[in-house]
């Protein structure tokens, strides 16, 4: 059972590069462009106590090199905007991110027990800030550092999906790790903007089916419409699988299938239990979509620092799934 304790929230305010920056337009990638990334990405982040900061202040210490990072990301600082054909572009106006501090009288070893998602207390952890959450003219990145009565810190961060995936949220905050030791130092590796790179031919052509992209044709499901429409039918619950749990699942691969990977081992699970739950018709086409990363794989290959969306989604189909 969640607890309850006292969170108290400074004002917001907004970080600006803490040099002056380029004043553009830049366009993003047809990845990042897709409609379906419209949205604002969320990741909270817990660290136990440091005795080596005891005589800095760790929330000025990220602040100040926040600030120093958003000179090389300087299109964090921006915001986005519409262009022609209802494309969005990036308007480096160095307007800044939003920061909040915040303090919590909480322990870390308190809220242990609730850090597999879905987290409980992330309203408390990452408030919203007035116009943060629209796509177009609004802060792209939201901050906020809870420092807690044990010496810990809570940060969580959101992100506006368009302009970055995890891996690119990653490596800014890698970024701001490196210069909050060095402040004179430059992230390595530095950004790279490229979107061009992950933009589709003019004028494009399909060369092989793509059934993520495909319309969703009339279902064959005997399930009533109600039970998939209904949000509070799904419930969000965190799985994590381990060396023990993946040993279990090995037991029920058939003997023809000698040997499989994790991905196939816990995605086949995962599949199979969600067609199972929702009652599906046995005849009913199924599909699967998950995020690839192609950082390494396309040619030609993104750069080392790039930070746009770099990921794609797949979709496998098939039918006919056993129930128990």
């Amino acid at each position: 059972m969640a607890r309850q304790f006292l969170v108290r929230h400074k004002e917001a305010e907004l970080i600006v590069p803490a040099k002056p920056t380029p004043r553009e337009i830049r366009p993003l990638s047809d990845i990042d462009d897709q409609k379906g990334h419209r949205f604002h990405l969320p990741m909270i982040m817990f660290f136990s106590y440091n005795q080596f900061l005891d005589e800095k202040n760790p929330v000025g210490v990220i602040r100040d090199a926040v600030a120093k990072a958003l000179v090389y990301y300087y299109p964090y600082a921006g915001r986005l905007i519409e262009g022609p054909s209802d494309k969005i572009l990036v308007n480096c106006t160095a307007e800044g991110v939003v920061f909040r501090e915040a303090i919590a009288e909480v322990g870390l070893d308190q809220l242990r027990d609730f850090m597999q998602p879905p987290f409980p207390y992330s309203k408390e952890f990452l408030v919203d800030a007035s116009d943060s959450t629209e796509i177009l003219d609004s802060p792209l990145m939201l901050i906020q550092v809870t420092r807690l009565i044990c010496g810990g810190l809570v940060l969580a961060i959101r992100i506006n999906h368009a302009i970055s995936d995890a891996v690119g949220l990653v490596q800014f905050l890698n970024a701001v790790s490196q210069i909050s030791k060095d402040p004179s130092s430059a992230p390595s590796p530095l950004p790279v903007w490229q979107r061009w790179l992950l933009s589709a031919r003019n004028p494009p052509y399909v060369t092989c089916m793509h059934n993520e992209f495909q319309v969703e044709k009339n279902s064959n499901s005997c399930t009533e419409p109600t039970i998939l429409a209904s949000p509070l039918n799904l419930v969000r619950r965190g799985f994590f699988f381990g060396a023990q749990e993946i040993k279990a699942i090995k037991k029920y691969l058939p003997p023809n299938i000698p040997y499989a990977t994790k991905f196939d081992l816990v995605t086949a699970l995962v599949w199979r239990s969600r067609t199972i739950a929702l009652q599906l018709d046995p005849e009913e086409f199924v599909t699967l979509t998950y995020a690839v990363n192609v950082r390494g794989k396309n040619k030609p290959k993104l750069p080392s620092g790039y930070y746009g969306n770099g990921f794609v989604s797949p979709a496998a189909v098939s039918k006919g799934i056993l129930r128990c």
